[in-house]
C-alpha cells in the first residue's frame, strides 16, 4: 500500500467562479477519512507541486453520518466524507460538490431547496404547545419500524444527486421530501393534517415527477426506503384525488 494519498479535488472560489482543478499529496496515515485529509490540507494548504494555495473549504458538523452535512461526490459516487475511509477508497481519491445544488465554495453547496420542499410538503406536526400532550397513541409495530425507517433520512442530498429527474429543466421535489410526506402522514397527530401534504405532492414539481428511475434507494447512506414511501404515496394521492372527486 503506497504512503502517499492523493488528492484530485474540483475548486470553485464562488458561485460565479470558474471551477478548477488542484492536486494535493498527503502522507497516509492510519484511520484515515476524508474529513482527516481536508483537515491536513487546512493545516498545510500546499498544493502536490509545492505551490501554497487556499485551504478547500467543506461543509462537517456530527462526524458520524447523522446530519449529512458532509456529502460530496467521492469517486464518482454521493456520499459522506466522515464514513468515506481512504483505505478503502484507494491511493488516489476524487473529491467534487454535490452536482444538483448551487456551489456556495469549493465543495459546499447550497441546500436550502431540500428545507423549501419539506416546507412545501409541511414536514411538521402543528401543536401549539400549550398543553401536556401525555405519551401519546401507540402505533402498531409493524408501522412504527416502518415510520422509524423513514425517521432517518438527514436530508444529505445524495438522492436528489442520484435522480435523474432532479434536474435544470423540472421543479421535481425530489425523494427525501416525498418520502418525509409518508413520514409525517403515518403519525396519529400527523394525519390531521395529511389532505394537506397530499395536496402539495399532487402540485406542481411533486409525484408525477418521480420517474421511477430506483436510483435514490441505492444512493441513500441511511437506506431509507424511499421507492417504497413513493409507491405507498402513488396509491394515497390516487385515492385522495377519487374521494375529492366523489365529494365534490
Amino acid at each position: 500500500m503506497s504512503d502517499t494519498v492523493r488528492l484530485r479535488i474540483r475548486r470553485q472560489d464562488g458561485p460565479e467562479a470558474r471551477a478548477r482543478w488542484e492536486s494535493f499529496a498527503l502522507r497516509r496515515k492510519p484511520h484515515m477519512n476524508v474529513i482527516s485529509c481536508l483537515q491536513a490540507i487546512q493545516a498545510d494548504p500546499v498544493d502536490a507541486d509545492g505551490r501554497a494555495t487556499t485551504p478547500v473549504v467543506w461543509d462537517c458538523n456530527c462526524l458520524e453520518e447523522v446530519c449529512g452535512a458532509c456529502t460530496m461526490v467521492i469517486n464518482g459516487r454521493a456520499r459522506q466524507a466522515c464514513t468515506a475511509l481512504v483505505d478503502e477508497l484507494g491511493a488516489s481519491i476524487t473529491l467534487e460538490p454535490l452536482g444538483k445544488f448551487p456551489v456556495v465554495r469549493d465543495l459546499v453547496v447550497d441546500r436550502q431547496v431540500m428545507f423549501e420542499n419539506l416546507k412545501r410538503i409541511k414536514g411538521w406536526i402543528p401543536i401549539d404547545g400549550t398543553y401536556d400532550l401525555g405519551p401519546g397513541p401507540r402505533l402498531p409495530e409493524r408501522e412504527r419500524q416502518f415510520a422509524y425507517s423513514l425517521s432517518r433520512c438527514m436530508t444529505c442530498g445524495c438522492c436528489m444527486e442520484a435522480c435523474p429527474q432532479v434536474n435544470p429543466r423540472t421543479n421535481f421535489i425530489g425523494p427525501a421530501t416525498l418520502a418525509q410526506a409518508v413520514y409525517f402522514n403515518a403519525s396519529p397527530t400527523g394525519r390531521m393534517t395529511a389532505s394537506e401534504r397530499l395536496e402539495a405532492v399532487m402540485g406542481d414539481g411533486g409525484i408525477t415527477e418521480c420517474g421511477n428511475a430506483q436510483n435514490c434507494v441505492k444512493a441513500c447512506p441511511k437506506e431509507v426506503p424511499l421507492t417504497t414511501a413513493i409507491a405507498g404515496l402513488n396509491r394515497a394521492t390516487t385515492w385522495h384525488y377519487v374521494k375529492n372527486w366523489l365529494t365534490r
